[in-house]
């Protein structure tokens, strides 16, 4: 359900024609909500993605900011989560007057390629396209984001840190904008940190250029919490603005909804963080 502050527009297509490199279509991408609960409620899980798209959101004209976000849901880059880190997130930032921009990258997993290869074109294509049709969106292209979710947010942290080589050929006018988000939000990363502490994993290239980020992580997500604490100290060693709230319990995959933990009350400080860099009033 969404709220009245949110409006969805028809699905965009990113390529025209085949994505790049895909040599065989898969299976039609389909929703699964049997593989298990948070917070009481199902997970839609969207899976066999060929054709990415974009979805915008537009909050309702008196509240909308012209910041956007694009949205990039987890799912180890095998499937989506495609409503409790998507749908559900859109809702929220449209609350904020944030017009929302949800991903459906490619997924799973291609065999002969890095994990993010296929994701990363998607999303480079995504912020070119929303980035030239601003006007269309009505947002100002100054102000567009980036968050994601668990192997998402290791998208994210791609983009902002490969927007100076775009990984797929050229192909018409919106390809030639920038592709460097304006700001970053990473929710419980994932794939971020190197074998040891506070190195980053050797795809992970940040320089003083890299977007202003916050971090969201609970300290008993213990696969994970590495990837917070190498992307923090690397951001912080390069002199780039970087906010990071650890918590003391929450886990993993727990998104927007209320799981009873500490973690949950991590929008108001994602909010307040967005106000501090300006990109909301």
């Amino acid at each position: 359900m969404f709220s009245m502050a949110m409006t969805a527009q028809d699905e965009i297509r990113l390529f025209k024609g085949a994505a790049p490199g895909e040599k065989a279509t898969l299976p039609d991408e389909a929703i699964d909500s049997s593989g298990g609960k948070v917070a009481g409620e199902t997970v839609q899980r969207m899976a066999n993605v060929s054709n990415p798209s974009i979805t915008v959101y537009q909050p309702v004209e008196e509240l909308a900011t012209g910041t956007a976000m694009i949205v990039c849901p987890g799912g180890g880059y095998n499937i989506l989560a495609y409503d409790l880190e998507g749908t559900e997130i859109c809702e929220w930032l449209n609350d904020l007057g944030i017009t929302a921009i949800l991903l459906k990258y490619r997924v799973p997993r291609r065999a002969d390629l890095d994990k993010h290869t296929a994701p990363l074109q998607d999303a480079q294509r995504a912020i070119s396209y929303v980035r030239s049709n601003y006007e269309t969106l009505n947002i100002n292209p100054q102000r567009i984001g980036v968050m994601g979710f668990s192997a998402g947010a290791h998208l994210a942290a791609m983009l902002s840190n490969s927007y100076d080589r775009r990984t797929y050929p050229a192909a018409d006018k919106d390809d030639a904008e920038s592709m460097r988000p304006d700001f970053c939000l990473l929710v419980y990363p994932a794939y971020l940190s190197g074998e040891k502490l506070g190195e980053l994993s050797a795809e992970i290239k940040v320089t003083a250029k890299t977007p202003p980020t916050m971090l969201v992580q609970a300290e008993d997500d213990k696969p994970f919490i590495d990837s917070s604490l190498s992307y923090y100290y690397a951001l912080k060693q390069v002199g780039v603005s970087a906010t990071m709230h650890l918590y003391p319990n929450g886990g993993h995959g727990y998104g927007l909804r209320d799981t009873k933990a500490v973690v949950n009350e991590w929008p108001e400080r994602a909010e307040f963080w967005m106000r501090a860099i300006g990109v909301i009033e």
